[in-house]
C-alpha cells in the first residue's frame, strides 16, 4: 500500500469512528430540577451525566459566553469602545452605559460576564463585528467550528427578542469547553470582584455567579442567565484535584443545587485513569531495528471503577513498508474503546531513523570521552 493510500485509509477510518464521547445513562442518584442538563469532563469532553442533553431550548444570558470569547479572540481587548445610543438603551440587565461613553473592550467583557450587561453585549458586538448583523454572523460561524449542531444565535445577549435563538445543554457544554482553553477567558470567568476606573468614577463589580462567590468551594467560573421564556439557565466550571468539570442546566428552578449535585456525583464516581503512558509503545513493535512507535503525551480518561475492565485499545497504522519509508512523523492512531464505543483517538508517531543514528553516535562519543575521564554515564 502506498503512503498516500495509507493516509486515505486512516482518514476513512477516522470518519467512521464515533467522535462523541461514550456517556453513562442518566443516574437516578443525581436529582436535578432542570429540564435539560449535562455534566462534562473538561479535558476529554466525556459526558458523565445527562438529562435531555440535545433538547433545543432558549438559553438566555449564557449566550454571553460566546460573545465574550469572540471579543477576546478579536485581539481588540485594549481598544477603546465608543458606546452607541442603541447599545446604551438596550433592555434588561445593564452595566448602565451612556451614549458616547468611552470604555475599554476589556472592561466591557468583565461587565458582560460578571454583571450580565445586555448593553455591554451590544457595545461589544458593534465594535468587534462592525455591526450587530456582522457579529451575529461571527457567532454562528464560531458555533459551527466548535461543533454546536443544534444551535442558532440571533443576538449577543440572549434576549428573547428573536425566535431563532436557541441551543442545547450539550452544545453549551461544548462552547464552555472551547472557551476554557483560553487563559484570558478563564481569568474573567473566575473573577469574583472586578474594579477599574470608569471615566469620572471608580467601578466595582461583583460576579453574579453565586456558585463561585459563596456556594461551592470547587467552583472556578461560569455564567448565569434568566428570561421569562427561558427560565433560569446556568453554565459553571469546577475543579477538584485532577478533575475539571463543566455543568450546564437549562430551565432549572434550583440550578445552584443542581450543579453541586452533578459535581459531587462526577468527583466521587469517576477517576482520571491513565490509559497510555507517554513515550514508546511497548506492545507495538513493527520493526526489529531501533526505530520505535510512540505517543507524545500520557492519555488519561475519566472512568468509573466498573468500567476499567471494559477499556481496550486498537491501533490503526500504516503498513510496515510505508512506515519504513518515512523519516518520521505521524503513522496512525491509537483508538481507545470502552466496550464497543470509540472514545479517543491518539496520534502515533515513528522515531526518525537519522536522529536515532545521530543519538547513538553522540552517546558513543560521550561514553568514550567520559570513560577516559573516569566518569559514570547516567
Amino acid at each position: 500500500m502506498s503512503f498516500l493510500k495509507g493516509l486515505f485509509v486512516i482518514f476513512i477510518i477516522s470518519v467512521m469512528l464515533i467522535l462523541t464521547a461514550f456517556s453513562p445513562k442518566e443516574d437516578p442518584d443525581v436529582p436535578v430540577s432542570a429540564s435539560s442538563a449535562v455534566l462534562m469532563e473538561q479535558k476529554t469532553g466525556r459526558v458523565l451525566f445527562e438529562k435531555k442533553p440535545h433538547e433545543v431550548r432558549r438559553i438566555a444570558s449564557i449566550t454571553k459566553i460566546l460573545t465574550a470569547i469572540l471579543a477576546i479572540e478579536s485581539g481588540k481587548m485594549d481598544e477603546t469602545v465608543k458606546v452607541s445610543r442603541s447599545a446604551a438603551y438596550e433592555e434588561g440587565s445593564s452595566i448602565y452605559l451612556v451614549p458616547g461613553e468611552k470604555i475599554k473592550l476589556r472592561d466591557l467583557v468583565y461587565g458582560l460576564m460578571l454583571r450580565s450587561g445586555n448593553d455591554a453585549a451590544d457595545a461589544i458586538a458593534e465594535h468587534v463585528g462592525g455591526s450587530m448583523e456582522g457579529f451575529v454572523f461571527m457567532m454562528n460561524q464560531k458555533a459551527k467550528e466548535i461543533g454546536m449542531r443544534n444551535t442558532t444565535f440571533s443576538n449577543p445577549s440572549g434576549l428573547d427578542s428573536h425566535e431563532e435563538h436557541y441551543s442545547t445543554a450539550y452544545d453549551m457544554a461544548l462552547l464552555m469547553r472551547y472557551a476554557m482553553h483560553n487563559e484570558t477567558f478563564r481569568t474573567i470567568s473566575g473573577t469574583k470582584i472586578y474594579s477599574f476606573e470608569r471615566e469620572e468614577h471608580s467601578q466595582h463589580w461583583k460576579n453574579k455567579n453565586r456558585l463561585l462567590t459563596e456556594k461551592y468551594k470547587y467552583a472556578t467560573g461560569g455564567k448565569t442567565g434568566y428570561t421569562k421564556r427561558a427560565g433560569r439557565t446556568l453554565v459553571t466550571t469546577a475543579t477538584k484535584k485532577d478533575k475539571d468539570m463543566i455543568a450546564v442546566t437549562l430551565n432549572a428552578s434550583d440550578d445552584w443545587n443542581d450543579h453541586i449535585s452533578m459535581y459531587e456525583y462526577g468527583f466521587s464516581h469517576f477517576k482520571m485513569k491513565k490509559i497510555l503512558p507517554e513515550g514508546p509503545l511497548k506492545d507495538v513493535r513493527p520493526f526489529k531495528d531501533k526505530r520505535t512507535l510512540y505517543i507524545e503525551d500520557s492519555v488519561y480518561y475519566p472512568l468509573m471503577k466498573e468500567e476499567y475492565k471494559d477499556v481496550h485499545i486498537r491501533y490503526k497504522l500504516l503498513s510496515p513498508k510505508d512506515m519504513r519509508e518515512m523519516k518520521g512523523g505521524e503513522v496512525g492512531r491509537a483508538v481507545i474503546f470502552i466496550q464497543d464505543h470509540a472514545v479517543r483517538k491518539i496520534p502515533v508517531y515513528i522515531t526518525e531513523e537519522e536522529q536515532q543514528e545521530k543519538m547513538s553516535l553522540t552517546k558513543r562519543l560521550k561514553a568514550l570521552f567520559f570513560g577516559q575521564a573516569g566518569a559514570i554515564i547516567p
